[in-house]
């Protein structure tokens, strides 16, 4: 793109998310002139790559957005999906956010002192920038899906919306994560034969001795650890998240349960080949390490409880109600009656358009505390970027504000540059 500059602004803020809006939100407190960049529409994750019945799975009274706590009436429920792209879409009303809808970043590079932003309707330069797009880019699917059968419909849980989308018969779905496990409950719940590939994500209890989980490691700090004091540093951002439901008004995800109601549970996927799918002898392992992890948070909650001397009921823990059977290493597809699948296999992060040295060896944007090598550029609303709050609503407001002052500093900086003065 050979573009002429033709605007210019102090902060150039990339992503029309809660991120997007939270560090919009710090940046008018501080009167920083800015401008968001959103490729779709606010809340455009929230809206367009979730399934119908869609809910939060942590409380409504952890949505904190800064300067607009959750508003309605039902703390301890849990927002549809509706009512999450209301809640952000009021909150960018609320606060008078700069946002240019449909107008993405084709590229972001650097001249001199200032970074340089192609768009569609020309280049804005800019002091400073966030990039506040999350980590959650592009559908990934397995190349394994090239060798079902051609009539097999397959989707991806950001396309999947509900069980009717699908035609009828028995549906597999790949990937027991959170979307995976909700997905595959959706299409259970709709009396779909399901066949679910089970990984090795953990699972979370959703009330115990009296309380949701999540209140409880919510006194405990848990959303507020920094990632440099987990156990497991870094490496925890490549954790996958415990699964558990606001449906309903919230419960426990049980894939044992499932099974009993006729749910058909396999260990990992390995290939497709000769007509046939063929599983990792890994379903007991897998099933029983999330039970593990739920009654690690249990024990976690009765040491709290004990040591504050607080009035709860009587501790518990999980027992399976449910064992896999003999091993079957494969699975004919068409025999069982299986006529689509739905990939809930996460996504891939997409920063080809960022033409400057930010990237790690894994493509992870490099960081501290969303603070990156380069002077003016930062990240915000990755998981686990500064805590285990820092991609939710109740974290990323405070990740918003120490970059801000991070941000103020670095404008106070750069108008003592001569060149910088000069450019005006």
């Amino acid at each position: 793109m050979t573009a002429s500059p033709s605007r210019h602004v102090p902060v150039a803020v990339i992503g029309g998310g809660q991120a997007g809006l939270s560090m919009s939100y710090h940046l008018k407190e501080s009167g920083i002139d800015h401008v968001i960049f959103e490729r779709h529409r606010v809340a455009h994750a929230w809206r367009d790559q979730r399934w119908d019945s869609f809910c939060l799975v942590t409380p409504n009274w952890q949505c904190q957005l800064p300067g607009h706590p959750y508003p309605g009436t039902d703390p301890n429920g849990f927002m549809l999906k509706d009512e999450i792209v209301a809640y952000v879409e009021g909150y960018a009303a609320r606060i008078g956010a700069p946002v240019r809808e449909g107008l993405g970043i084709d590229r972001l590079s650097r001249s001199g002192e200032r970074y340089v932003l192609e768009t569609a309707e020309g280049v804005t330069t800019a002091d400073a920038v966030v990039l506040a797009v999350g980590g959650y880019h592009t559908p990934f699917v397995p190349r394994a899906g090239e060798r079902l059968p051609e009539a097999i419909v397959q989707v991806h849980s950001a396309a999947y919306k509900n069980p009717d989308q699908l035609p009828p018969g028995a549906v597999l779905v790949v990937g027991s994560g959170q979307s995976g496990c909700q997905i595959a409950e959706d299409l259970h719940l709709a009396g779909r034969t399901v066949h679910l590939v089970v990984g090795s994500a953990p699972r979370c209890p959703r009330v115990y001795r009296g309380r949701d989980a999540v209140d409880w490691l919510a006194d405990l700090g848990q959303y507020d650890l920094p990632v440099t004091e987990h156990p497991l540093k870094e490496k925890v951002r490549r954790k996958a998240n415990h699964y558990l439901t606001g449906r309903g008004g919230g419960r426990d995800i049980d894939l044992r349960k499932f099974a009993l109601e006729g749910m058909r549970l396999h260990g990992r996927m390995e290939t497709v080949s000769g007509g046939r799918i063929h599983f990792r002898d890994d379903l007991a392992a897998n099933l029983d390490g999330a039970d593990a992890v739920y009654n690690g948070i249990c024990g976690l909650i009765d040491k709290h409880i004990a040591e504050a001397d607080l009035l709860a009921p009587p501790p518990s823990r999980y027992e399976p109600v449910w064992r896999p059977g003999p091993f079957e290493p494969t699975l004919d597809p068409v025999a069982a009656g299986i006529t689509s699948v739905v990939w809930c296999t996460g996504f891939r992060p997409d920063w080809s358009w960022v033409d400057l040295p930010l990237f790690d060896g894994n493509g992870y944007p490099t960081h501290a505390r969303g603070v990156t090598a380069l002077p003016g550029v930062y990240t915000l609303g990755l998981p686990w970027l500064h805590t285990w709050g820092s991609g939710r609503f109740v974290g990323v407001g405070r990740d918003a504000a120490y970059l801000k002052d991070r941000i103020v500093a670095h404008l106070a900086l750069m108008r003592q540059v001569p060149a910088f003065r000069a450019a005006g």
